[in-house]
Parts: C-alpha cells; structure tokens; sequence
C-alpha cells in the first residue's frame, strides 16, 4: 500500500482504541511503530430489524439449574476451584453450583427455568437460547463426538452434533488453575426457534415451531440441554460460563416479541409492552 494509505487506515485504527503508535528514532528520520492494545475483538450483529419488535434479554449462570438428572463422568468447577468430589452426582446439589464456571457429565441433562418476560397482549416473534458447549472425554479429545440436545418448555428443539471436546490449548477465560490438558472452552451455538421452524446458528434444524412452544401458557419457560444415553454419539457434555472458555457469557436467552397494548396489570413482571429491556 501507498504509506499514505496505511497512515490513514493507522489513523482510524488509533481513534478506535486499537491500536498504538510510537515514534523512534530511525537511520533517517523517525520511525512510527505500532503496537495492538487488544488481542480479540467480539462483534455481535443485531437482528435485521422488523417492525416494531422489542426484544428481552435474560442471562441465566450455568449453576442455576432448577432439575437435572446426570451420570459419570461428572462434575463442577468455579474460577478458584472444584465444587464438591469429581465423578460424584451428589455434587450437584451443592450449594456452591450457583458459583460454577463450567461443569460436566457423560449423559443426562441439566433443566433451567427462566421467567417468563413476555409482556400481556405481546405476541412472541422469535426465541433464542446461546451458550459455550462441547463434548466430555476423558481430559480431553477434539474427536470425540456427542450428539447435544436442547428443548424448550418440553418441546425438542434440535440437535447439535459436537465434533470434540476440545482442550490442549488454554481457553482465552479459563483459570490459571485449571490444567490444560483438561476440558478448556466449547463452541457457541445458537438454538432459534420462529415462527416458521428452529435453526441452528441460523441453518434449518427442525419444524419446531413458536406454537409448539406456548410460550405464554407459564410464568416460566424451561430450557433443558442435554444428551441421551441411547443415542448413537453419547459423548457427554460440557456446559461453559461466563468464567470458562472462550465467551463471557452465561446461557442467555434472547426474546423476541411484537408490543400489544399497553397495560399496566401484566402478569408476567409488569414489563410494559413498549419497553426495550
């Protein structure tokens, strides 16, 4: 490129705190050195936009399960240390798991009931459950396929077939203490169910649909993630937090909603339906 150019792309660079320049002295003049101040940058893109939507956003810590059901190989762990005894079922029920940065277990499935924000009158659009997910193996194994499931209020969404459990290389957010050669980040996958069926990171999954879901029939909607013993890749699973692996988030669920009519008596929290939260 023309140094005219890079000067100018450097330039936008630097005003958006991305960069570092330095001038030193060179065999001729001055030299300008440039040096990152940020090793990752993250960018969520917002859905297209359609109509009036208002959209609701709940992050539930992977800890705060209200029912699971698993098997060993199990266990939880917090940024500083091990909840309760590895391989030890009982370890769930601690009540140091609301502190849990990941956990893990070679079948079953963990249950989250999140409530159920949809204002009275709205009418539900699209809903999206994300998290940091991988397989279980022993330590670790990036070929080691399990076939991840996730339901909504009962109803099967789809199946995500993980390739591994990866590990190896140091999660960008995993703990110092945790060993690498142990289970170190997951994927973030994407489960979205419309009107017209569920995707997977945007690509068709299955016919699911919104009036499967009844959404509005529960001041609480259920999501459980999980992996059938029977299955043909029952690999396990590892479950991520906002302390673990490579994305600093819980498991979040995204909702998506067409505003009704104002009321102020709404009996799922009193949000007003022309509130973005």
């Amino acid at each position: 490129m023309p140094p005219s150019t890079v000067a100018a792309h450097v330039r936008i660079l630097e005003d958006a705190a991305l960069l570092r320049t330095d001038l030193r002295p060179a065999a001729h003049g001055l030299q300008k050195i440039c040096s990152r101040l940020c090793d990752r940058v993250l960018v969520d893109l917002p859905a297209p936009a359609a109509g009036r939507r208002r959209r609701v956003e709940i992050a539930m810590p992977i800890g705060a399960y209200s029912d699971f059901d698993v098997a060993p190989p199990c266990g939880l762990a917090s940024d500083t240390s091990l909840i309760g005894y590895i391989d030890d079922r009982l370890s769930f029920y601690e009540p140091e798991r609301v502190r849990a940065g990941l956990l893990w277990f070679g079948s079953g499935y963990l249950e989250y009931s999140f409530p159920n924000r949809l204002p009275e009158g709205a009418a539900p659009a699209r809903v999206t459950v994300s998290l940091e997910v991988c397989s279980e193996a022993p330590r670790h194994n990036d070929r080691w396929p399990s076939d991840i499931t996730l339901w909504i209020n009962g109803c099967e969404v789809g199946t995500w077939a993980s390739p591994g459990d990866f590990g190896g290389t140091r999660g960008r957010l995993t703990p110092r203490w945790w060993n690498t050669d142990e289970s170190q980040f997951g994927r973030l996958k994407r489960w979205t169910v419309t009107a017209d069926g569920a995707l997977l990171d945007g690509h068709p999954l299955s016919a699911t649909s919104l009036a499967d879901l009844d959404l509005g029939r529960s001041p609480l909607t259920t999501v459980r993630i999980g992996v059938d013993p029977a299955g043909p890749r029952a690999g396990g699973l590892n479950l991520f937090g906002r302390g673990f692996g490579n994305h600093p988030q819980d498991i979040l669920m995204e909702l998506e909603y067409a505003p009704g009519r104002p009321d102020a008596d709404a009996p799922h929290g009193g949000l007003l339906p022309d509130a973005e939260v």
